[in-house]
């Protein structure tokens, strides 16, 4: 099985930016301004133009019916994010990642690094994206 994790996004290249900043990589493929993919080490993180297809109805071809509450790419997009997914990142250095997240200045709510023990030992920050999407990097730290 393979398969990917895709974001439904308003500002598209506002947040093809914000991923290539954060995941420190290109756009590894792309179908034109509607859809864009990241090949990232054990995770496909794949963004979804939401206003796309409503604003080009002449290249979308359908079959099957449509469902309203799958298909409604721009209402999707408008509609409140309520933040049930996180994007988990893993890093060796989290200090380092931290830093590098920080100084490029895109990271909202970003919180200091933190740390929780529940069975094992987790250091992690987290930020939201551009939709309100949290991100959380995770980490080698020192105590």
């Amino acid at each position: 099985m393979w398969g990917s994790v895709y974001l439904v996004v308003r500002d598209f290249d506002k947040s093809v930016s914000f991923y290539e900043k954060t995941l420190d990589m290109k756009v590894s493929e792309s179908n034109g301004k509607r859809f864009a993919v990241f090949k990232c080490e054990g995770l496909t993180l794949c963004l979804m133009n939401g206003y796309y297809d409503d604003e080009n109805r002449d290249h979308v071809v359908t079959k099957g019916g449509y469902w309203e509450m799958y298909d409604n790419m721009s209402k999707i997009a408008d509609s409140e994010n309520t933040r049930k997914v996180f994007i988990n990142l893993g890093v060796e250095d989290l200090q380092k990642e931290y830093d590098r997240i920080k100084a490029l200045g895109i990271a909202r709510d970003l919180t200091p690094i933190r740390y929780i023990n529940v069975f094992v030992p987790y250091w992690y920050f987290t930020f939201s994206d551009p939709d309100g999407n949290p991100i959380e990097i995770t980490g080698g730290m020192e105590d």
